[in-house]
C-alpha cells in the first residue's frame, strides 16, 4: 500500500514491530540504538529521518556522495539526515538539501511530501519521511559549497541514472 506520509502517520513516528518480544537495546550511541526485538535486532535513531529527491528543469535528478567510512567509499546518495527536535520533517528536509548540495535555502513550501521510503526495511522498523522539490539549473548552478562530509555534488540526467541503477553503479 502506497500513501502519503501525513505528520500521524505511526510509520513515521514509531517502531512497527510491537510483536516482537522481548526487547532489549543492546547498544546506544548519540545517533542511533539497537535493539534485539525477540531476535530480530533492528536499528533506530534517536531522530526522524528525511531524504530530500532534488529534480533539476523536470529530467535531472541531484544526489551527493557523502564519505562513509564503513563502507570504505562515497556512494551516490540522495541528500538526507535527521530531524532536530525544533524541527518539522519538511524543514529538516530543506537544511539538510542545503547543507549537503549547497542550493538554496529552499522555502519549506517547496517541498512536496512523497510516500514515505524505506532505507533498510529489514533491520529499521521506521520509515523516512521523502520530499520531492522542483528546481531549476540556476538554482542548481548558483549553489555554494557543502558540508564537509560530502565530496561531491552531481547532476544526473534521467537516462545516466537509469545506467547506473540496470549496470549496478547504484
Amino acid at each position: 500500500m502506497s500513501r502519503i506520509a501525513t505528520a500521524d502517520d505511526p510509520r513515521l513516528l514509531a517502531a512497527q514491530c510491537d510483536g516482537l518480544q522481548p526487547v532489549a537495546e543492546v547498544h546506544r550511541n548519540p545517533w542511533f540504538s539497537v535493539y534485539d526485538r525477540g531476535g530480530r535486532f533492528t536499528v533506530e535513531y534517536h531522530q526522524r529521518q528525511v531524504s530530500v529527491l532534488p529534480v533539476v528543469d523536470g529530467n535531472c535528478v541531484v544526489m551527493v556522495r557523502p564519505k562513509r567510512p564503513v563502507l570504505d567509499d562515497c556512494p551516490l546518495e540522495f541528500p538526507a539526515g535527521g530531524v532536530e527536535p525544533d524541527e518539522t520533517p519538511a524543514t529538516a528536509a530543506a537544511r539538510e538539501l542545503f547543507e549537503e548540495t549547497g542550493i538554496g535555502p529552499v522555502e519549506v513550501a517547496r517541498l512536496q511530501p512523497l510516500p514515505p521510503i524505506g532505507t533498510a526495511p529489514n533491520r529499521t522498523p521506521i520509515l523516512g519521511s521523502l520530499f520531492r522539490v522542483d528546481l531549476t539549473r540556476a538554482e542548481y548552478e548558483a549553489r555554494v559549497a557543502a558540508d564537509d562530509e560530502v565530496i561531491a555534488v552531481e547532476l544526473l540526467d534521467t537516462n545516466s541514472l537509469r545506467k547506473l541503477v540496470t549496470a549496478g553503479g547504484i
